[in-house]
């Protein structure tokens, strides 16, 4: 089951078309990416660990107009591993009518800041991705 983040549209997200700005989408993904894993994880403990989760690729369709006051919900979930990337998935759908506004896959690589380099997805961030990784019957 995905995780739900909640982001209230307000006036300073708006383009000048009076509907949320592209770029806007991407500051929400990422507010949605950390309540993610600050809710499924112990974010504090992996920071400690020198890796980090970079974003190297991100897909976005936006199929819907978010507008002020609009209450926007974004569904996260790790829809697959690799041996040194991972994609999440990602909706964001307006509160209530269920309304797909925007969805992206973002890819992701671990990157260990004591090598200076992606390293592969193994050990304890192989099993904590493994059990946040949407549920496969889900999917199809």
């Amino acid at each position: 089951m995905a995780h739900t983040t909640h982001i209230k549209v307000r006036g300073y997200h708006l383009d000048l078309y009076s509907h949320v700005n592209n770029a806007r989408y991407l500051e929400f993904l990422e507010e949605a990416r950390w309540s993610f894993f600050e809710d499924k994880s112990d974010l504090p403990r992996f920071m400690k660990s020198g890796l980090a989760l970079i974003v190297v690729n991100i897909n976005i369709d936006y199929r819907h107009a978010a507008t002020i006051g609009d209450e926007l919900a974004i569904e996260t979930s790790v829809k697959s591993l690799g041996n040194r990337s991972a994609v999440m998935h990602q909706r964001v759908v307006l509160q209530g009518s269920g309304k797909l506004v925007a969805e992206a896959d973002v890819t992701f690589v671990a990157f260990d800041s004591r090598q200076g380099k992606a390293v592969a997805i193994d050990g304890e961030l192989l099993a904590l991705l493994q059990g946040l990784q949407e549920d496969k019957a889900s999917m199809a």
